[in-house]
């Protein structure tokens, strides 16, 4: 959700110049950068959880419980993944090793999304930046 913001902010930025620095064609870039990062976190997710071994449920189980884990700060953020990731591949094999594979695999996967991400958004602030004042 954070990728949408900052290219709105980029956008009204670019129009409060009346786009004489920044034209049309960095604006659609960076469009196409907030677009590919929506994917992003479940890409990773289901990569990392099929490199663990797991079905395609605890994916879902792992974005579910990022979801859920909001509420809860912190903690919830970093547990929710693992713990909806774990329940997710334990209704499907209901082996405890297997499901603790998935909760990693799934768990490392949403932060990597999350890490790569702010490297997208730094990217799209950085080449607004150069054209600008370039």
């Amino acid at each position: 959700m954070l990728h949408p913001l900052v290219y709105a902010g980029l956008v009204l930025l670019a129009w409060a110049d009346n786009f004489a620095y920044v034209g049309w064609i960095t604006p659609s870039l960076l469009g196409v950068l907030a677009l590919l990062s929506c994917g992003v976190d479940f890409l990773a997710s289901a990569l990392d959880a099929k490199r663990f071994g797991a079905s395609p449920r605890p994916v879902v189980g792992a974005a579910l419980g990022a979801v859920f884990g909001l509420f809860f700060g912190l903690p919830g953020l970093l547990l929710g993944p693992f713990v909806g990731a774990v329940i997710a591949e334990f209704t499907v094999h209901g082996s405890a090793r297997a499901a603790a594979h998935a909760g990693v695999g799934g768990t490392l996967g949403l932060l990597f999304g999350a890490l790569l991400k702010v490297a997208l958004a730094f990217t799209m602030i950085g080449v607004f930046v150069l054209v600008r004042l370039l």
